[in-house]
């Protein structure tokens, strides 16, 4: 069987960690047909967006992508095509695995947790605008009633938090059903419903109605700042993190920081029968070019396609390369040591190469 794949392979370090994980996903001896299509600031500057139709066309007709890091402008320019992506297709479950491996040099040990984020609500929805406009004097009196006092339009903007009760059950349920697939134990969900009792609240309210139905699986909840309190304490006690979409985000890039970085930090983007895989890590531009950056979240991003699509074996061999690559330490890139300057570290395609020699052993 031929897997059809949509490729992108985003600007910045992209291309070099992406080639890196197709050349590991190829070696598995399963069969892709890559379909390529660029997002970011090339297709900006030749066709005026940075996400061009055919990309979404084709994520639809493969049903499934793998995608590299894309540069977003900070303060101005177009929005985040990752967040364009993900609204466009619907994908509305972001998973985001966490778990240590040897030799990666991190304070924790034994860490394995999994943040299942809802993609498509909450403030991400990206419904705001300048206080005063005319078609918003009538929120910003409201607003004033609350004892917030806007006076001058270009001074204060606003942002919406939306969160419905079709998103939080699908996302809560989601998170369940991913928890028994996986043989987990324990689904955790987390708000600040203490002070947002209405969309935090109803999100709240959702996560207790469905942990009914799972009587098999621990079910708990957290409020955002103590949870991030006590992973960082004890980590070990958390499985299944269930959450909206601003606190998936910054969430899933602490509990990245536990296992030491987003470069050994997997993502993907789930949908109703559409998939898209990714690194959380950002484009770094700065090392455009250099063939120096670690493609381990790229390869583990490959990984989580091969889970989704029932190739385990092969999935396991990659994780597994991978893992005895990272602990022996010798073909790896300068992260991984302990002296950045050390001059035994290797390239991005050294370190590709390296582990798809290992996946022979197993």
């Amino acid at each position: 069987m031929t897997y059809c794949v949509t490729y992108i392979p985003g600007d910045g370090i992209g291309p070099e960690v992406m080639d890196a994980a197709k050349k590991v996903l190829e070696a598995t001896g399963i069969k892709f047909e890559w379909d390529t299509q660029e997002v970011g600031e090339i297709p900006m500057n030749t066709l005026g967006t940075p996400l061009p139709d055919q990309v979404i066309n084709s994520i639809k007709n493969n049903n499934l992508a793998l995608k590299g890091p894309v540069t977003t402008p900070i303060g101005s320019g177009f929005r985040s095509v990752n967040v364009a992506i993900r609204k466009a297709l619907d994908l509305y479950a972001n998973i985001r695995p966490c778990k240590t491996y040897k030799g990666v040099r991190s304070r924790y040990e034994n860490i394995d947790l999994v943040i299942i984020r809802e993609n498509t609500e909450d403030l991400y929805a990206g419904i705001e605008f300048n206080a005063g406009e005319n078609n918003t004097l009538e929120l910003v009196d409201i607003i004033n009633n609350y004892g917030f006092k806007i006076q001058d339009g270009e001074n204060a903007s606003l942002s919406i938090k939306a969160i419905s009760k079709f998103g939080s059950e699908r996302i809560i349920k989601f998170g369940f059903d991913y928890a028994k697939e996986q043989k987990r134990q324990k689904v955790t969900a987390v708000t600040k419903a203490n002070i947002m009792k209405f969309s935090d609240g109803l999100f709240l309210k959702i996560g207790n109605e469905i942990a009914k139905e799972y009587s098999d699986l621990t079910y708990e909840e957290r409020l955002i700042d103590n949870l991030c309190m006590q992973l960082v304490t004890r980590p070990e006690e958390y499985d299944v993190l269930v959450l909206p979409n601003l606190y998936g985000d910054i969430v899933s890039d602490l509990a990245a920081g536990l296992v030491g970085g987003l470069g050994v930090a997997p993502g993907a983007n789930i949908g109703k029968n559409i998939a898209v895989f990714e690194a959380i890590h950002g484009s770094a531009p700065k090392y455009t070019g250099q063939n120096k950056m670690n493609p381990t979240a790229c390869i583990l991003s490959g990984v989580l396609l091969l889970q989704h699509i029932g190739e385990f074996k092969a999935a396991a061999k990659v994780e597994k390369s991978i893992s005895k690559i990272i602990e022996e330490g010798k073909y790896v890139t300068y992260d991984f040591k302990e002296n950045r300057s050390d001059p035994s570290a290797v390239n991005t395609s050294e370190m590709a190469n390296a582990i798809i020699k290992t996946m022979e052993e197993f």
